[in-house]
């Protein structure tokens, strides 16, 4: 693609108060070019014809090549490319949306965004159970063909991101910043793995931008634009993964969710879901199913599935512990039923001490002792 034509689709993503559609539009028009000619016969018929304000015409007019020029330099000294709405790169899923991004940037590969992908999204502040499940469900949808796609985000994010990583296939995390920045910075080594295993970081946002409150919501467009369907594993009712679940349905995507405990509140917002429509997901086969895709890995997956067990070690003590809370037993509990050998499986510790380390936070009324096991009945981030 010509230099030229990455220039002007910046310019165009520069001017300022416009709709994507809108600007699309003037493209199918005027051509992309001819859009910031500085002809007068030009500039008459641009003005004439299009309601367009005095900021908006000075941005076709006079566009700051100067800054689109540092913008292109800022891209490639953080290794990343510059794919435009016309280029054969761009995913055709994206193009469906009503506002899709004129420009993306990308660190890694590509050719990723073309393929079919599922979003899996959720609470940053999710317990053990929904970190679980959701590293579980995405390794089995890898196992599948399907390309996990969510938000890089503390808790159930970064365990779907993890659960592709772990059976060695690619994953694609859209991001809120500009692609020379990592948030949360924690997240430094798992952006490495997701590169280092052919995945991709994508950005609408141009490099030196910085995470901000309304970014998530525009980002979150984008992670469902991408996917065939949204899976939400763990979501509070006022969660901005309930966004994403919006933002799918008026993509015309699909909306799964996975049911929990009716005493977690980080279930309240899947089961909302649920009640309006969206498909109950227990394991990855319901998604396969209602997607109707051909299960090609289906003679190879239960021997793929063992390897689940093993590869948990390949992810390092540090980054499996950087989500729980200061005591590793309580953080151990979920809010549902715990059997006391998951408790110590999950805490690594003894299970005499286990035991009697259970005791002493049931005193503290903390968790309680219920038939099966053990229940946590205070959130750990409280």
């Amino acid at each position: 693609m010509a230099q030229s034509n990455i220039h002007h689709w910046l310019a165009l993503k520069m001017v300022p108060r416009l709709a994507v559609h809108k600007k699309l539009a003037l493209v199918d028009s005027f051509g992309l070019v001819a859009l910031f000619s500085s002809s007068k016969l030009h500039r008459s018929k641009l003005t004439s014809a299009n309601n367009l304000t005095s900021n908006q015409l000075s941005a076709f007019h006079q566009p700051d090549w100067l800054l689109i020029d540092e913008i292109i330099k800022a891209s490639h000294v953080c290794n990343s490319q510059i794919i435009t709405f016309d280029d054969d790169s761009y995913p055709q899923q994206l193009k469906e949306i009503y506002d899709p991004p004129l420009v993306l940037f990308v660190k890694g590969n590509k050719g990723l965004l073309n393929n079919m992908q599922i979003a899996v999204v959720g609470s940053r502040g999710a317990t053990v159970n929904g970190r679980e499940n959701a590293m579980h469900i995405a390794q089995q949808l890898s196992l599948y063909g399907l390309v996990i796609t969510s938000g890089l985000a503390l808790g159930i994010d970064a365990a779907a991101h993890k659960g592709a990583l772990i059976t060695e296939k690619s994953t694609i995390a859209v991001v809120a910043t500009g692609l020379d920045k990592v948030y949360p910075a924690r997240h430094k080594p798992l952006v490495a793995q997701i590169l280092a295993c052919q995945g991709a970081i994508v950005s609408e946002f141009v490099p030196g931008t910085s995470p901000k409150a309304g970014h998530f919501p525009k980002r979150n467009r984008i992670i469902s634009g991408l996917s065939k369907g949204v899976l939400v594993v763990e979501a509070a009712l006022q969660s901005g993964s309930l966004i994403t679940a919006r933002c799918a349905l008026e993509q015309n995507r699909e909306v799964f969710s996975v049911p929990s405990g009716i005493h977690n509140p980080q279930a309240k917002g899947c089961h909302w879901l649920i009640k309006q429509g969206a498909k109950l997901v227990e394991e990855a086969a319901d998604i396969i199913e209602e997607l109707n895709i051909d299960k090609q890995t289906e003679l190879h997956l239960t021997q793929e599935l063992q390897l689940f067990t093993k590869r948990k070690q390949i992810i390092t003590k540090k980054n499996s512990q950087n989500d729980l809370c200061k005591d590793v037993l309580l953080a151990s509990v979920g809010l549902e039923v715990t059997p006391i050998d998951q408790v110590a499986s999950r805490s690594k510790l003894p299970i005499d001490e286990v035991v009697t380390r259970l005791t002493l936070l049931e005193l503290k009324g903390l968790i309680a002792s219920v038939p099966g096991g053990y229940l946590r009945v205070q959130s750990c981030s409280k």
